[in-house]
């Protein structure tokens, strides 16, 4: 049992260490990987990359970005469709404590990711995201909580909705915003030539959903957030004749 607990304190104390330490942006490292993934291994590794609604992020403010999650190239080609080439922002990734170990660790880290532990968030990490919203920072999670690779939207996550309205509840006009984010790639295993379709839907105000009940006002924020990603998956672009990054407006 004295094991256990050394064990659990020992993780607890790693996992504020890892969240204190992981939200700094090497500017250096962010300047390098944007130009070598946008002009490099981006273009050489798929087909044709059409991005549509890039109007509808916000250039200032707090915002979270809400992609659905069919590929671990999301969190490469989300940057490069929503960044600082677009909007002149970094991006913050909320991400599982797994991926913030060894040296992908120290990559992630130094981009401005850090860390949760899904099943059981802490309230350092929780602290850390409302300070970060609070800072005017751009935010990325993905609310299916994981990779699901048959075209379709699963279930969201509670966590963004709560998170969202605890920001803004606890600090009057904030401003929080989430914007729904799809993408579609053309095989669900994306591979060499693959081509990708990345939508962007208008902004959801999270200030409109704050009417006293948390329980009731995250689910119906959910809901809608849901119901933005669904339309945005079921609406395709022609790939032909496209040229690496078709940007419409």
């Amino acid at each position: 049992i004295l094991d256990t607990k050394r064990q659990t304190t020992a993780n607890n104390k790693l996992s504020t260490i890892l969240t204190d330490a992981n939200s700094r942006i090497s500017p250096w490292l962010s300047a390098l990987t944007y130009l070598l993934a946008g002009n490099i291994l981006l273009p050489l590794y798929f087909g044709q990359i059409a991005v549509k609604g890039q109007e509808n992020l916000p250039k200032s403010g707090p915002v979270i970005l809400a992609p659905t999650h069919k590929a671990r190239w999301d969190s490469l080609l989300l940057p490069y469709a929503t960044g600082r080439c677009v909007t002149g922002r970094d991006l913050r990734f909320m991400v599982t404590s797994t991926e913030c170990r060894g040296f992908q660790g120290w990559f992630v880290r130094r981009l401005g990711g850090f860390p949760v532990n899904s099943k059981r968030p802490s309230i350092t990490t929780l602290r850390h995201t409302v300070e970060l919203l609070k800072r005017g920072e751009m935010l990325v999670i993905y609310p299916e909580g994981g990779i699901f690779r048959d075209g379709e939207v699963h279930s969201l996550k509670p966590g963004i909705g709560r998170l969202a309205l605890s920001a803004e509840s606890s600090h009057p006009d904030l401003g929080v915003k989430i914007v729904p984010i799809c993408f579609n790639y053309s095989h669900p295993f994306p591979s060499w030539g693959t081509d990708v379709n990345i939508r962007i839907a208008p902004a959801i105000k999270v200030s409109d959903y704050v009417r006293g009940c948390v329980k009731q006002d995250s689910k119906l924020l959910t809901d809608d957030l849901a119901h933005a990603l669904q339309q945005l998956n079921y609406q395709y672009d022609d790939f032909a004749g496209s040229p690496f990054v078709q940007i419409e407006s």
